[in-house]
């Protein structure tokens, strides 16, 4: 996965919104830009493991995060929000 920027981090490592992201990472669920289905709506405010990459348009970078009850999707860099280890 090549990151967003210049450069080629190591392989998993997206720089995304100037913040070093990584599988594995703990995330929170902080937004959603779109109208979304009510098994992503009641995501907000909880927190998940970011677990992919995907590219989701020309530029931008999506990020699959899975939640404690195994359920995953992904979301934009600006709806989550990287937690302090």
């Amino acid at each position: 996965m090549q990151s967003v920027n210049s450069g080629s981090p190591p392989c998993g490592v997206v720089y995304l919104v100037g913040v070093q992201m990584e599988i594995g990472q703990k995330v929170r669920v902080r937004r959603l830009r779109d109208r979304s289905s009510a098994e992503v709506v009641k995501r907000l405010g909880q927190t998940g493991i970011i677990q992919a990459f995907k590219m989701v348009d020309a530029s931008g970078v999506g990020v699959v995060v899975q939640f404690d009850d195994k359920f995953s999707t992904w979301f934009f860099e600006d709806e989550i929000e990287l937690l302090k280890a």
